[in-house]
């Protein structure tokens, strides 16, 4: 199965980041048990900060640079950083640089908006 980008239309995820499904089973039909996505955070924007019930998430970040915090630590992240994120951590990503933060992300049950839960947020 090949699947091209140009022909991914974009949305905006729960947590507010806008995302093209590059491979999901849903929307592809194949019997996958895991998403492939692209996330993309504009420059001076961030996620909201939110935790994923049952899914595992790989980030691989294509370009830019940003702050992640995750659970009760923060990160700086840069092009070629890979982070895991474990289901139940809380998580938000924000773009500190001066290009588009992109991240490859993968999730493992396949990426859904009823398992992402929104917190309160402390910061």
């Amino acid at each position: 199965m090949k699947i091209s980008r140009s022909t991914v239309i974009p949305y905006t995820t729960k947590d507010g980041s806008l995302i093209r499904e590059l491979a999901h089973p849903h929307r592809h039909g194949w019997p996958g048990k895991l998403s492939l996505a692209e996330a993309t955070v504009a420059v001076g924007r961030e996620t909201m900060l939110h935790r994923h019930l049952e899914s595992d998430e790989i980030y691989h970040i294509l370009a830019g640079e940003g702050i992640l915090s995750l659970g009760q630590g923060k990160f700086q992240v840069e092009k070629g950083d890979t982070l895991v994120i474990s289901a139940g951590t809380e998580h938000r990503l924000r773009n500190s640089g001066t290009v588009d933060l992109v991240v490859l992300c993968c999730c493992a049950p396949p990426y859904r908006h009823g398992d992402t839960e929104l917190v309160g947020d402390e910061d």
